[in-house]
């Protein structure tokens, strides 16, 4: 699966841009500031109706407009097609179509790839809180076993209603007894949670290794999960049960998979703490692709990888590298200011940012004179 087009339309300075991808590779080479970035966002926003730059989908529509939107057609190699929609706007909010139809997002993602981002924004998710990591490790396991893309939604209900009893509990409007019911809740989803990250870091911790070395990230790489309590359900019961006192006190759940770390180390220290910057993009991109490589090796749609400037701060050989991994499979489009950052390889298509701009505003006059503006 691939995406075939993509149709921005006032999404922040693009009106009416519309691109044809390449299976492989897709290089948007232009000045700072022309867009490049932007069309990057109108994928991602017309595949999952979420922004990687912004909580507020309101930030796309541009001054002088009352709405944006984006259009994105995948397509397979049995020709199966679809449409994805995304649309905001400052009278209605926020709309998601899949062919015509509303669609639940999550749903969608068993009919699309799952998008990977590398942006200079996107770096939290190595030097971030944890809290990053663990969602983007859940995403790629609902990629991987989409049977399993439940299972953080279930743990985070629970989670909720125990922490809005221990809060009632604390206020006098609740019995304590009550919490044995979502004691157990929150252990039979957790530890499945628990055991289901553990297998998503054992089936990406190899190639994290080796992802890593191959980009040049020189040194013993490591991905490894640190869970924050045991995937035996009658055993985070019973940490649960005998931490009520300090839940109580607190006001929250203080054990759990809510607190599970996923590291990338580099050399026994943590890239989060100890890596330098160029450390840090190449251990992020060394993630996507243990990511990609899984998926693959599982059988499943590989991600389409969405990279922005993530040459700038590359020398000539790790560029090289780099585009020669992203040729290995799946799809991939990168930005980049200038030509010359990008290696020339079969299965790769570079296209000047400046030349869909022109079309589009060709597109915009020709519509006017023929009356259809």
């Amino acid at each position: 699966m691939w995406v075939s087009l993509v149709s921005a339309d006032r999404m922040r300075s693009l009106e009416g841009v519309e691109v044809n991808l390449n299976q492989k590779v897709t290089a948007i080479v232009g000045a700072n500031g022309a867009g490049k970035t932007n069309l990057i966002e109108a994928v991602y926003f017309g595949l999952t109706g979420k922004s990687f730059r912004t909580g507020d989908r309101r930030d796309l529509i541009p001054f002088g407009s009352s709405w944006a939107r984006s259009r994105v057609g995948t397509e397979d190699g049995d020709g199966l097609r679809h449409e994805f929609m995304s649309s905001v706007s400052r009278s209605e909010g926020s709309r998601f179509n899949m062919d015509g139809a509303p669609i639940d997002r999550y749903r969608a993602v068993n009919h699309r790839p799952m998008v990977t981002v590398f942006s200079p924004d996107r770096l939290e998710i190595v030097k971030g809180p944890p809290a990053g990591r663990r969602a983007h490790l859940d995403a790629w396991v609902a990629a991987r076993w989409p049977g399993r893309a439940d299972t953080r939604t279930a743990f985070g209900r629970a989670l909720a209603q125990r922490n809005a009893l221990l809060s009632a509990v604390v206020a006098g409007r609740a019995d304590r007894s009550q919490l044995g019911v979502w004691n157990r809740q929150v252990a039979e989803s957790g530890a499945e949670l628990t055991r289901v990250r553990g297998e998503a870091v054992d089936a990406l911790s190899e190639s994290y290794e080796r992802s890593g070395a191959e980009l040049g990230l020189e040194g013993l790489n490591v991905l490894s999960y640190r869970p924050g309590s045991t995937g035996d359900p009658e055993e985070l019961e019973r940490g649960l049960e005998q931490r009520i006192e300090a839940d109580l006190r607190l006001g929250r759940t203080t054990w759990g998979p809510h607190h599970d770390e996923l590291r990338l180390e580099l050399d026994g220290r943590q890239l989060r703490r100890f890596g330098s910057q160029g450390q840090q993009r190449l251990g992020l991109l060394a993630l996507f692709f243990a990511e990609r490589d899984a998926l693959l090796e599982g059988g499943s749609t590989p991600p389409l990888m969405l990279l922005d400037d993530v040459m700038s701060e590359l020398d000539s050989r790790r560029r090289e590298l780099l585009i020669e991994r992203l040729l290995e499979g799946g799809q991939s489009v990168i930005t980049a200011a200038e030509s010359a950052l990008i290696p020339e390889r079969e299965g790769l298509g570079e296209i000047p940012i400046q030349d869909l701009l022109d079309e589009a505003t060709s597109r915009r006059a020709e519509a006017v004179g023929t009356g259809q503006g």
